[in-house]
């Protein structure tokens, strides 16, 4: 199903087997609401998904907040889409059925650099987070309470684009912030990998009590 009658022009997959928690899947630059379906599907087959396309368009692709240069975020874009992006995860779990308990976020570089922004930011929208090459997106003041969040880093050891200082640092402000932060390192660049799809199965399985399909 694609609507935007959420406010986000998105995608929701409904769950074909019960008891799974719900995947948000956010892109990277230039994807769209169907980019990350593939991988939600490998990650917890049978789960719930929604996945949204980002607002904003960088030379024609879309990401879900503007930047400045590589690397370098607009922070007041980046504060506006990333409470825009809770709201229309709070108005979609109210839409669809998703489950009792708040999605955990699969993000994509710039979706993962959202999803970290929507922990720090917006607590209580995500019960977890699976970050793939993310950097820090911002740093609030306070820091906010997330004790019970689990959140798991994939960092390439050969990324052109996000520093593995970026990485640590992630995972040190949310540990700081009381999260269980996982951060593995994969022998690769910025693109995903097999060992990405196997590091997130492992780690959705620890941290849930289901069973997967036959």
């Amino acid at each position: 199903m694609t609507s935007d009658g959420l406010g986000l022009r998105h995608r929701f997959v409904a769950a074909t087997q019960p008891g799974l928690p719900a995947l948000l899947l956010l892109h990277g630059t230039g994807g769209n609401e169907n980019d990350l379906v593939p991988l939600g599907e490998h990650l917890l087959p049978g789960a719930p998904m929604l996945s949204p396309r980002g607002q904003v368009l960088e030379n024609g692709m879309p990401r879900f907040f503007r930047r400045l240069a590589e690397g370098v975020f607009d922070i007041d874009d980046l504060v506006r889409r990333t409470h825009e992006l809770a709201d229309f995860v709070d108005a979609a779990r109210r839409t669809y059925d998703m489950g009792p308990a708040a999605p955990v976020a699969v993000g994509f570089s710039n979706g993962a650099n959202i999803a970290a922004a929507v922990l720090l930011l917006r607590p209580g929208t995500l019960r977890g987070a699976f970050l793939l090459r993310p950097m820090v997106p911002v740093i609030p003041e306070p820091l906010p309470d997330l004790a019970g969040v689990a959140v798991q880093i994939n960092a390439g050891t050969a990324d052109p684009i996000v520093a593995p200082a970026q990485s640590e640092a992630l995972g040190d402000l949310l540990e700081r912030a009381g999260a269980r932060v996982g951060l593995d390192w994969i022998n690769g660049g910025h693109a995903l990998t097999p060992s990405d799809i196997e590091i997130g199965r492992r780690w959705l399985r620890s941290l849930f009590s289901f069973r997967e399909s036959p």
